[in-house]
């Protein structure tokens, strides 16, 4: 029995902003896969190119961003070459994002029953057959007397709840990918969890796979079923989230998840820990390994060549030259 081919395959993408100081090397060699009905996780430091990453996938870079090389295709068609026509047809029907911002990711100035029309606009069904999905999916993701809110303003809903609304719309027209762009970083704790399972639960009904970014690793471990790891722009580790959390082979994994602070020993009221040093330049990349410069690990050839990728079975591998050591 072969398995479906995954719905999205990112493959050698590099992605580059032409700026004053020189090109940016946004993305280098990116390279990953969702399959089909599962939940991916891209984690990494702030600046390690997740939000490019995903901007790519719908084709909504900035005008100064150029795509060096590699392909993007979503089920089975390549989104590099699409024309804007069917572009057009790919955002919000057949791929979806939910922004991270939820303070700013609805018009203010327009109603929430207008907005969540608004965005059926490719369907010919009537407009109260639109309003009465739209009240269905408020229901659906948890917002209580819909009727009477979906009138409403942004400015009448709290964060949570904006969140909410913004998931709903993504949803409306059940796409086969749903891509969640660090969805819970303006929210309390509680909220997060609130917003979480939520997704674990649309999850289920809709049956489509999530592409879920974050620099959280507790909700990467506890939602996702594969993760990768980026770091200035480059995958360096991928694989289930079992083994990557249980058995990381890339120093920059290892040293990310002992960041974590659920991690610390009960009672331990220290200095968190950190990661040494900071992002390099990306207009002015170290020779060698890209993290060599904060490694502990690091050697003389690290410093020589960039690494390749190691198999280290099962779907997973590192970009390490010492990943497969015992």
């Amino acid at each position: 029995m072969t398995s479906s081919p995954p719905i999205l395959e990112i493959t050698g993408l590099s992605v580059s902003f032409a700026t004053p100081r020189g090109k940016v090397r946004a993305l280098r060699d990116v390279s990953l896969s969702v399959p089909r009905d599962r939940i991916v996780g891209i984690v990494g430091e702030s600046g390690c190119g997740k939000t490019t990453l995903i901007s790519s996938i719908l084709r909504l870079l900035a005008p100064n961003a150029v795509v060096e090389s590699g392909a993007i295709r979503f089920e089975g068609e390549d989104v590099l070459a699409m024309p804007d026509a069917a572009l057009g047809e790919l955002r919000g029907k057949r791929a979806a994002m939910v922004f991270q911002d939820p303070m700013t990711a609805l018009n203010p100035v327009v109603s929430i029953a207008t907005q969540m029309i608004d965005i059926q606009f490719r369907d010919a069904a009537p407009r109260a057959e639109k309003r009465a999905r739209a009240l269905a999916q408020l229901r659906r993701v948890g917002i209580p007397d819909p009727e009477e809110r979906i009138d409403g303003y942004a400015h009448r809903f709290s964060g949570g709840q904006r969140q909410r609304i913004a998931i709903a719309m993504a949803l409306l027209m059940n796409p086969s990918l749903l891509i969640a762009d660090e969805p819970t970083t303006a929210l309390d704790v509680t909220l997060e969890a609130q917003i979480v399972q939520l997704i674990r639960d649309l999850k289920r009904e809709f049956r489509g796979s999530i592409l879920f970014v974050s620099h959280n690793l507790g909700l990467i471990a506890e939602l996702c079923d594969e993760v990768v790891v980026m770091y200035a722009g480059e995958v360096v580790e991928r694989g289930d989230v079992r083994t990557i959390f249980r058995a990381p082979r890339h120093p920059y994994t290892r040293l990310l998840l002992a960041c974590d602070p659920a991690r610390l020993p009960d009672g331990d009221a220290g200095i968190l820990p950190t990661i040494a040093g900071g992002l390099p330049d990306l207009a002015a990349l170290p020779p060698g390994c890209v993290f060599a410069p904060r490694c502990p690990d690091a050697e003389p050839r690290c410093r020589a060549a960039a690494p390749p990728f190691v198999a280290l079975g099962h779907g997973h591998d590192a970009r390490c030259v010492r990943a497969g050591d015992d």
